[in-house]
């Protein structure tokens, strides 16, 4: 019987090898529950995590926030209210088209899913009953007009510029991440680890691509192109 392949032990997500380490981690990075003006405290290098954090109090609470480029410790952010300036937090339909923003909610109240890591920001195209935005990757999507966005472009956008120097560094870099950074190809395996391996010599010995429908263990290698979806 074939063992879980290394995808399916990450997903389960129950391994201390597949989990970012909590002790590097500083506590939940969400939008501030609330309306207000904050002052920056301190910024932070978080090690989990590619981007610095902002240390930012709000009267007798305090909050973390993804630092956007340019953020200067004594600055004043805003939450909720029609400020457009880095840093600033409001829901999207209250910002203007062509204004970057990032740290985006998928749902109103989440606080912020996408557009978090190091040198990222999303556009915002067109405002209607639903907000257009360009991700990073150029997908454009659409988003209710109630769900909040932080003003700006994550900061770290030169991370990955320095070289690790050597192969111990980025082993723990990656750990951070809950990422593996030793990976071994399908093929090079045995059938028991891998639906590619085994074999006289290093070959798939199949079809490599594999239906959308097909199960998690055998949903390895190239994936079947996914239908158009016609863009409203």
């Amino acid at each position: 019987m074939g063992k879980n392949l290394r995808t399916q032990r990450r997903g389960r997500g129950t391994s201390p090898t597949y989990r970012s380490p909590s002790h590097r981690h500083f506590g939940a990075v969400k939008h501030f529950k609330g309306e207000g003006e904050g002052v920056v405290e301190d910024i932070i290098q978080a090690p989990g995590r590619s981007a610095p954090v902002a240390l930012v109090r709000y009267g007798e609470k305090k909050t973390m926030l993804i630092a956007p480029d340019g953020l200067e410790v004594g600055q004043t952010v805003t939450t909720g209210k029609p400020v457009i300036e880095r840093g600033c937090t409001l829901p999207l339909g209250e910002i203007p088209e062509g204004t970057l923003v990032y740290n985006i909610e998928m749902q109103p109240g989440d606080g912020g899913k996408l557009v978090r890591a190091a040198g990222t920001t999303a556009l915002i195209v067109s405002q209607g009953a639903k907000t257009i935005l360009q991700l990073p990757s150029g997908q454009m999507k659409d988003f209710d007009r109630h769900c909040r966005a932080t003003v700006g472009v994550v900061s770290g956008a030169g991370r990955g510029d320095k070289p690790f120097y050597k192969a111990g560094r980025k082993f723990f870099a990656y750990r951070s991440l809950a990422k593996a950074y030793f990976k071994v190809s399908g093929v090079a395996m045995n059938p028991v680890d891998h639906p590619h391996g085994g074999g006289a010599h290093q070959h798939v010995g199949k079809p490599s691509t594999v239906s959308s429908g097909a199960p998690p263990g055998r949903k390895v290698g190239r994936l079947s192109p996914q239908k158009k979806k016609k863009v409203k």
